[in-house]
Order: structure tokens, then C-alpha cells, then sequence
């Protein structure tokens, strides 16, 4: 508890909640199943924008719950309780409560449903969030629509851990809300999750209710036990302090007691200040296209024919990630649509909702709660800057600014299951993903809402995103530039989390930018560059790059080692082993939560702290893989079966020993001169290295950069993009998340051949 986790010894595949410790009774399974098939229940789905906006995202999810499956089976282990530990960690992974599995009942498939040839459920339970204080505008949007929120997230993870078991060659089915086929109390009680009490069901943890989804399957699982009258109530004392390193009872009533438009973590203890960190050069900083981003460079065969092929699979190849990449791609039709007429209304007050009756500071507040609720771990909010906005899409049609502000919101990728990992094994790809998904569900169903009351509004996502996340994280004041280049850092989750932003004109109040020390951090810990297994990371100091002035990475590089690991899926190396990838919450260790309140409120100590701090990072072993949290099989999707992977699995720890001389490391710069032009999609635009490492030449220090500004002079010519070539014809290679184009007359004609 001092140097660790409480949680560090904890297999993942446990879950958050001490379940295992309940007494279990196996004379209700004859019970259970001795009770009548019941009829389907209604689907109750409140009309309010909220509840409407969570129940298409819902059926969106429930369109993937029944498919086929991969046309064969993958090398799993006949040990069932190995399978149940990889499905059950999927389920936790993307953050169900709880998770139990029993075998398939008869009288389980409700009246009228034709039941499948399944012999296992996986049932999920999915907690309800809190509703926000009623003094938040939030609290008339939420109340009425947290069932249907709930269900919304309860589909999403169980067509996820369907689509799993599927990719490994397993039939598999998702039963939701709104769409059952199954009994899922029954299930619940059989796999363990609740017990029945005066004819409700009852679980042993919950106050607050709850959703549930259920898995329905051929994969042969080991199963959990019934829990006996007796578990009633699991929340003793042991529950309190957090038993067998479960999540405490003391952090989940830290949680409650923050308010609802603050996340989990203490942002208002960091310093705010009015610009970021990191000198930026506004009226410098070129506007970009699509085209330029070095994955899509990639796409467009830029980076030569092998970077080309694996674009379409560098971070889907592994059951997991695979299972994700569908529902990704079924969310990218809805981020934008039509908006209501202006002043939409409030379910509750027909004034509460119109830009007139609100002010900017109560729209932010409830904003960030409705954020939080939806499953954000930090949100921030601030105007959008001129240089923020793509310039063209990919195929070279130019983009307009649109809305006025960002919500911009973190999802946190994971501490255990990062911990578990190498940072370029076969998670790490799903990791990614995993946050892309849930950013998509969130922004998604936040602007659909608000389309819905009349405010102009879109999700700015990974799979499609005509904003640039990096400077409006900065401006929202959700971190800092850090060493690892273009990502930020925050103060209490490091670098361990994705990016999605909701543009909208709703009159909102920005926060300030941050300032919690980090550039003297990383200007004193070489970490991230050490551990680099492509050596993309900069040794050296800052420079300005476009305009900003940054530890600038080695793009290509990077982008050729994420797409051509052949011994994992992609790559998150430095997000791995950087130190402040930590645990900042009440079953964190002592010393970490020492370090991380005196670093955010005493910053004069820093240049005491920061040697101390990396130094003892390494001797404790951070950065390391944890055994015990490694839930999933190391598979490769190959042709749409999933193998052995061909290569093996990269097992990398950390090197303390590694030095490398920063003169001699060279870097190339592809500055916004070298950048294909915006409309050259379907055209290949070969990178030239040798060009780019000689760039390296007209770079400026920042003050060099500063100092030519305030002589008045203009920006260097290498910061103006290319122009459009005014190319025709060609079109652009297809994203792996836009879906295959359907043709139903092609399709009818073939499978009547």
C-alpha cells in the first residue's frame, strides 16, 4: 500500500467488487430452473432528448449483437476457467461492475423466443450512474433518462464480448435491452450476481440500480456459483478497506462525494494559467489536411507498399480489438445530423435550455456532469483556435471552422490492464480502441442531445475528427506538452488516455490551461525516450516545430514501428513506462499520492522531487509487466481467423541501463513545406527521409523563435502547407473504420451463384 496498488496482487479477471468472497448455495441453480419462462418485458425507453438519444445509441449497438462467426476456431486452451478469465477480463476491460457465468437454462429463453443452441451466458451487470445535484441544469436532462443510459453502456459491452468470442471462432449472441431473448434476472442469479428477496433481485454491493446484458454462447466456460440468502449484504468492514485488493468502499464514497460537474480526480488543486506551457506561435501555427497525418500517409502508400497493407490491420488484429472495430464503424454515420430548431427545451422547464436563460458558467457546469455520467474520466472546454481546425478532409475538400467550443473529454485507457502489458503486445491495440469506442458512445450521445434541444453540435472522433486533438487538450486545460512529443500529459493519469471532443455553439464558460510542472518533469526524465523500441523519442531538448515548441518526435519512425510490429498490435510503449502512469485515487500507494499532491501544490520542490522521483520509478520495478493482470491469449488475426501469432509476442521490460548520446540520435522533421498536398488523395506521395533528417537544419529554439517574433519578423516559409495541387480524379483509399460499400443488387447476385 505504500510503494503499490492495493490492487497490484488482484487478478483482473476478479473485477472491481470482492464477489469471490460471498457465500455461494448451490441448491438455487434447481430452483432457478424450475421457474416458469417468462414472458418478454416491454421496452420502456422514457422520451425525454437524453433517454431518446442513449436508446438509438443502444440499437446502434444492438445491430452487432447476433453475426457470424470467424469461420474457425482459435488455439484456446481446454482449461475453462483460462476461457472464462479472458472473456471475463474483456467484460471488466470495458468496465461492466460485475460480471458472472452459468450455464445456458432452458427455461431461461423467455416466451415466444426460439432458443439457440448455446450452453454458456455471460451476464454483465452495468451500475447506474448518479444523477447530478439538482441544482445542476444537468439534473432535469439526467434523472428522467438513467435507466436508459445504463442499458445503453450494458449493450455496448455485451455486443463487444459477443463480437470477442466470435473473432475466436465461437457462435455468440447479445442480449440486450429493448431486444431480449433471455431471462436475464434469472441468468443473474444463476451466474451469481444477485440474490431474489421479497420477489426483486437484490445485489450485494449496490445500492443504486443497475442494467444487465447477457452473453449467450457455445464457448464452453467455467461457471460461478449461485450466491446464497446469506450474501445479502457484502459491504462489511473488509469491504470498507478494500478486501483481497478490490476497490474500496472508501474510494467509491470519495467518488460520490465529488460533485457531479468534477471528475474523479482533484483538477482544481492544479494551477491554472492563461496559456499553455509550451510556447505557441497562434498566428504561426499552420492549418493542416487529413492528408498530411502520418497514418493516413500511410494509407495512401506514402510510407511504401508493407506500411500500406497493415494499415488496414495494425490495431485490429487481435480478437479483442477486431470485435471493437465493427461497433466503431457503426457509430461514424450519427456524429453529426440535423439540429432542432433553436431554443430546444428542457424535459422538464421550457425555458431551462434556451442560450438566453442560461449563462455560460451553468451550461459548462452541466455539460461536464452529463459528461461524467456518460463515462468521461476528465472534461474540459474552450475555444476552439483558428489552427485547431483541419484545413481538408481526406479527399481535399476544405473544411470551414464550424462551432465555437470543444468539450474535450479523456477516457482513461486502463492502469491494470496497461500494467498487465508490454505496451506493444497484443493488447495494446485494443486498448486504443477500446477508449476510441467509448469517446465515440459519449460525444456521440452528447450531441445527438444536444441537436436535439436546438444547439448545433457534433463528436469529433479518432474515426473521424475534422479537429486536431493536441492543442484543444492544451486549451481545455487537461494537460501539458510532454517529451513523448505530440501527447499530452495529465497530472493524475499521465498519458494514459485517448482523446474525444464535442463541438457545439452552446454558449459555455472555457477553462484556463494548466501548469503542474511537467516541462521541468520531462526536461529531467528520459524515460519515455529510453523505452522507445523504435527510438522515435527525442533525447535532446525542445524545438519549435510548426509553431509549437515541443520534444518533437520522430513521426515516421513511430508510425512505421505501430504499423509493422509483427510481435503485437501497434504500440504504447512510452505510455507504458512513463512515471507518471499511475494510480492517484485512495487505494493508490502512499507515496505516489504524496508525490502527486506535492507536485500539483508545492512545485517549488520539483527540483528536489523530480531526480528522486525517477530514479525510484525504476528501482521499484515500474514499468514492468504484472503477470497477474494479463487476462487475454496472445492471438493474430490472420485472414479473419484468429492464430498463434507467427512471430511471438514482444515481452519487453525496462532497460535502467540504456544511454544514448542525443547528438547521435538523428531525427527527422517533415515540416509543414514537406506535407502532401490536401488534395492529393489517391496518389501516393512518397516521404523523403533523407530530406527530412537534412530539416533538421532550419529548425529554431524557442527563444530563437520568440526573439525573431518580437523583431517583427514573419514565420519561417517552412511553416506554410502546401497548396492544393488541384489534382483530378483518383480517389481516396478507404479508412479501415469507413465500412465496406454494401451494393445489395452485387450481393443478391452472388449468393444466388
Amino acid at each position: 500500500m505504500l510503494l503499490h496498488p492495493r490492487s497490484k496482487e488482484r487478478d483482473f479477471a476478479l473485477g472491481g467488487y470482492p464477489l469471490e468472497t460471498l457465500p455461494r448455495d448451490d441448491a438455487i441453480l434447481a430452483a432457478e430452473r424450475e421457474r416458469p419462462r417468462r414472458a418478454a418485458p416491454e421496452d420502456a425507453a422514457g422520451a425525454t432528448p437524453l433517454a431518446g438519444a442513449a436508446v438509438k445509441y443502444r440499437n446502434i449497438f444492438a445491430a452487432s449483437a447476433d453475426q457470424e462467426a470467424a469461420a474457425a476456431r482459435a488455439p484456446v486452451p481446454d482449461d475453462l476457467h483460462a476461457r472464462a478469465r479472458d472473456v471475463k477480463g474483456m467484460a471488466y476491460f470495458m468496465d461492466a461492475a460485475m460480471v458472472g457465468i452459468c450455464e445456458m437454462a432452458p427455461n431461461a429463453w423467455l416466451e415466444g423466443a426460439e432458443p439457440l443452441p448455446h450452453s454458456h451466458a455471460v451476464v454483465l451487470l452495468v451500475e447506474d450512474g448518479r444523477a447530478p445535484e439538482p441544482d445542476n441544469i444537468a439534473h432535469g436532462w439526467v434523472a428522467p433518462a438513467v435507466r436508459e443510459v445504463s442499458d445503453m453502456r450494458a449493450a455496448e459491452i455485451a455486443v463487444c464480448v459477443a463480437r470477442h468470442i466470435r473473432a475466436m471462432g465461437f457462435a455468440a449472441v447479445a442480449d440486450v435491452a429493448g431486444h431480449r431473448r433471455t431471462d436475464a434476472e434469472r441468468l443473474a442469479v444463476m451466474a451469481g450476481l444477485a440474490v431474489r428477496e421479497n420477489g426483486a433481485l437484490v445485489n450485494p454491493y449496490l445500492e443504486a440500480g443497475y442494467s444487465l446484458a447477457v452473453v449467450t454462447t457455445e464457448y464452453a466456460l467455467e461457471t460461478d456459483r449461485p450466491l446464497a440468502a446469506a450474501a445479502r449484504d457484502g459491504r462489511g468492514l473488509r469491504y470498507w478497506w478494500g478486501r483481497n485488493g478490490a476497490t474500496s468502499g472508501r474510494e467509491r464514497n470519495r467518488r460520490v462525494r465529488r460533485p457531479s460537474h468534477e471528475s474523479y480526480y482533484p483538477m482544481e488543486q492544479v494551477k491554472r494559467v492563461d496559456r499553455p506551457t509550451t510556447l505557441i506561435l497562434d498566428d504561426e501555427v499552420p492549418r493542416v489536411p487529413k492528408r498530411a497525418a502520418f497514418f493516413e500517409r500511410a494509407l495512401q502508400g506514402d510510407l511504401g507498399e508493407k506500411s500500406q497493407k497493415e494499415r488496414s490491420r495494425f490495431s485490429f488484429k487481435h480478437p479483442t480489438s477486431k470485435g471493437l472495430l465493427g461497433v466503431i464503424r457503426s457509430l461514424v454515420p450519427h456524429q453529426d445530423g440535423e439540429t432542432a430548431p433553436a431554443g430546444g427545451k428542457a424535459p422538464d422547464d421550457p425555458e431551462a435550455n434556451s442560450p438566453e436563460a442560461n449563462s455560460p458558467e451553468a451550461n459548462s457546469r452541466a455539460i461536464k456532469a452529463l459528461s461524467y455520467h456518460l463515462g468521461s474520466d476528465l472534461t474540459g472546454i474552450c475555444e476552439i483556435p483558428r489552427y485547431a481546425w483541419f484545413s481538408h478532409k481526406e479527399d481535399g475538400r476544405p473544411i470551414e471552422p464550424y462551432h465555437k467550443y470543444a468539450v474535450v473529454m479523456l477516457i482513461d485507457q486502463g492502469f491494470d490492464t496497461m500494467e498487465g502489458a508490454s505496451g506493444d503486445d497484443w493488447i495494446s491495440g485494443t486498448q486504443s480502441m477500446r477508449a476510441y469506442l467509448r469517446g465515440a458512445e459519449i460525444a456521440g450521445a452528447m450531441a445527438e442531445f444536444l441537436r436535439d434541444l436546438g444547439f448545433p453540435a457534433r463528436s469529433q472522433t479518432n474515426a473521424d475528427s475534422d479537429v486536431l486533438h493536441i492543442p484543444v487538450i492544451l486549451w481545455a486545460g487537461l494537460g501539458e506538452l510532454s517529451r513523448i512529443g505530440e501527447l499530452v500529459l495529465n497530472p493524475f493519469v499521465g498519458p494514459r488516455f485517448k482523446s474525444v471532443v464535442l463541438t457545439t455553439d452552446m454558449p459555455l464558460k472555457p477553462d484556463r490551461p494548466i501548469d503542474f510542472g511537467l516541462q521541468y518533469f520531462c526536461n529531467n526524465c528520459l524515460k519515455c525516450a529510453r523505452e522507445c523500441p523504435c527510438d522515435a523519442i527525442p533525447f535532446g531538448d525542445k524545438v519549435m516545430f510548426n509553431g509549437y515548441e515541443m520534444w518533437k518526435p520522430d513521426a515516421e519512425r513511430c508510425t512505421r514501428y505501430r504499423l509493422t510490429n509483427m510481435k503485437g498490435a501497434a504500440c504504447g510503449r512510452c505510455m507504458k513506462t512513463c512515471p507518471i502512469n499511475k494510480v492517484i485515487d485512495a487505494d493508490g500507494p502512499l507515496l505516489t499520492r504524496a508525490a502527486s499532491w506535492m507536485g500539483v501544490n508545492a512545485m517549488f520542490l520539483k527540483p528536489l522531487m523530480v531526480p528522486i522521483a525517477a530514479w525510484a520509478d525504476d528501482k521499484l520495478g515500474n514499468g514492468t509487466r504484472n503477470p497477474v493482470k494479463k487476462w487475454w491469449f496472445d492471438h493474430e488475426i490472420i485472414d479473419d481467423i484468429a492464430v498463434e501469432p507467427r512471430v511471438g509476442t514482444n515481452r519487453r521490460d525496462i532497460d535502467p541501463s540504456r544511454v544514448v548520446d542525443p547528438a547521435k540520435q538523428k531525427m527527422a522533421y517533415y515540416h509543414a513545406s514537406m506535407m502532401p498536398a490536401p488534395d492529393a488523395a489517391g496518389t501516393p506521395h512518397p516521404v523523403d527521409r533523407k530530406a527530412a533528417l537534412a530539416a533538421a537544419a532550419l529548425l529554431e529554439t524557442p527563444a530563437e523563435a520568440w526573439e525573431r517574433k518580437q523583431r517583427g519578423e514573419p514565420a519561417p516559409a517552412h511553416y506554410t502547407a502546401a497548396a492544393p495541387a488541384g489534382a483530378k480524379g483518383g480517389e481516396t483509399t478507404a479508412s479501415p473504420y469507413v465500412a465496406p460499400t454494401i451494393n445489395p443488387v452485387a450481393d443478391a447476385a452472388k449468393a444466388a451463384e
